[in-house]
């Protein structure tokens, strides 16, 4: 049987709505440092899905010390605006995980942000029994998209798929495409709830493009038929 038991997911854009707060954590983190947000976003937005920390070694030249201060207000940032109550589950997330995790597959929860931020989602979701396994870049040897590492890292540590191409990976951005195709997996799905738009999702590597991922259920029992 050639079945998909394993399914990689992204979390903010594509598990979790979070309404843009990737920007605007950006744009107080970088007004914080006493940098000028603006000349900076079109990059941020063009690599969301990255590692924040290596979103903040490319804008500031290899900078480590100044890398690591602007991840740090990041994140800072992006906490504060997860515990005012700014982010919500996608329509549909929860019980597309539900119903793959019926099906008898491993659903793994993966982000661009650190540890501590991905905590904060999860508890602020209630997410925190969810999943079986919640993967950040640090995790999987420290580098996150368009590495395949997090994909990897999640087959090797669940053990839930003999083969790589059994996996399913779902995520809003290109790196995510990316991510997911250079690991070799069987369905690499962008859905169009989060940064990028489906041309981008295709000419990065999907193989499907969803509404959002609650359709991701029903395409993987189609693939398997």
């Amino acid at each position: 049987m050639n079945k998909l038991n394993l399914v990689v997911l992204d979390m903010a854009g594509t598990t979790v709505a979070d309404g843009g707060l990737v920007e605007q954590a950006f744009t107080t983190a970088a007004e914080r440092l006493g940098e000028d947000p603006a000349t900076m976003i079109d990059y941020v937005r063009a690599t969301m899905g990255e590692s924040k920390i290596s979103v903040f070694r490319h804008l500031f030249g290899g900078d480590e010390t100044r890398a690591h201060q602007a991840n740090l207000a990041f994140e800072e940032a992006y906490g504060e605006l997860v515990a005012d109550g700014l982010i919500a589950p996608v329509p549909g997330a929860a019980e597309a995980i539900a119903t793959l995790k019926e099906q008898g597959r491993t659903v793994v929860l993966t982000t661009g942000f650190a540890r501590v931020t991905q905590d904060a989602i999860l508890d602020a979701l209630g997410w925190r029994d969810l999943v079986e396994l919640t993967l950040c870049p640090a995790d999987a040897g420290g580098r996150g998209r368009p590495y395949p590492d997090m994909v990897l890292a999640a087959l090797l540590r669940t053990g839930a798929v003999d083969d790589v191409r059994r996996t399913v990976v779902a995520g809003d951005t290109s790196y995510d495409m990316l991510s997911g195709s250079r690991a070799g997996a069987g369905i690499v799905a962008g859905v169009l709830t989060g940064a990028h738009d489906g041309t981008a999702l295709t000419e990065h590597g999907a193989t499907h493009v969803l509404a959002s991922v609650a359709g991701l259920p029903a395409l993987i029992r189609e693939s398997e038929a």
